[in-house]
């Protein structure tokens, strides 16, 4: 009988469990709701920004932006925004449009990775940068950032 109980209470937790990350999604935005998102609640921007080939980017992908806790915060107090440095269509932000900018065959990058990521004159993946309820630049770091340091940095941001 003891037995019975624990299969259904393991059933039981295991549904749970499968359910309750189902609800637990990243909401990532495009630059072009951010106007009218920080009209309705003034939040800071976070944009990660990747590529395909990146494998930092794809680390930080699979264990950072899967972090119930980081999710929890990015959603509730930032407005994130997934943003592939290799998009190749026209993105309007902060009154400006940027384009994509080949520089061989099917190769290249977006003016707006250039605008948000490059750092000391050069651009690294993955970028990490924040901005203001302006849209102006408060924050950048181009390099992994592990899911204690990433923590940390939501922590100082709120403050």
């Amino acid at each position: 009988m003891a037995n019975k109980t624990m299969k259904k209470l393991a059933l039981l937790i295991f549904i749970f469990s499968i359910t309750s990350t189902g609800f637990c999604q990243l909401k990532s935005r495009t630059f072009e709701e951010i106007d009218s998102l920080q009209q309705i609640q003034k939040r800071k921007i976070i944009v990660f920004i990747h590529t395909d080939w990146c494998q930092f980017c794809q680390r930080m992908k699979a264990t950072t932006f899967k972090n119930h806790e980081i999710i929890e915060k990015l959603n509730y107090d930032f407005y994130f925004i997934d943003f592939n440095a290799e998009e190749k269509r026209d993105v309007r932000f902060n009154n400006h449009t940027f384009k994509f900018q080949p520089s061989g065959n099917n190769i290249g990058v977006h003016e707006l990775a250039l605008e948000l990521g490059t750092i000391n004159n050069q651009i690294a993946y993955p970028i990490l940068c924040v901005l203001n309820d302006k849209n102006e630049i408060i924050f950048q770091y181009n390099n992994y950032m592990a899911l204690k340091d990433f923590k940390a940095l939501l922590e100082n941001l709120e403050k």
